[in-house]
């Protein structure tokens, strides 16, 4: 992970994963826009540089593979429909 920007991203990607995990039982039910806005306020703050394959994966919305190549786990993430790990 290169940037401050990254690492926030990575918070805000764990912080969805682990309310999403809670939607079952939780009442009431979480509000995620604000989180996907916070989400897409940081990718738009990314640098030029920023690795291409994570651009794809907030641009397609993927965020659980972009919470993975992230933690440096992109292994784990499954080819997608684009054809596009």
């Amino acid at each position: 992970m290169n940037s401050a920007t990254e690492k926030q991203i990575l918070t805000a990607l764990t912080q969805l994963d682990e309310t999403v995990k809670t939607l079952a039982t939780a009442n009431p039910k979480p509000n995620l826009l604000p989180m996907f806005a916070r989400i897409d306020e940081l990718t738009l703050q990314l640098p030029r540089a920023t690795d291409p394959t994570l651009l794809h994966y907030l641009h397609k919305k993927s965020y659980e593979k972009a919470r993975l190549f992230l933690q440096g786990r992109d292994a784990e993430n499954q080819a997608g429909n684009c054809r596009h790990v």
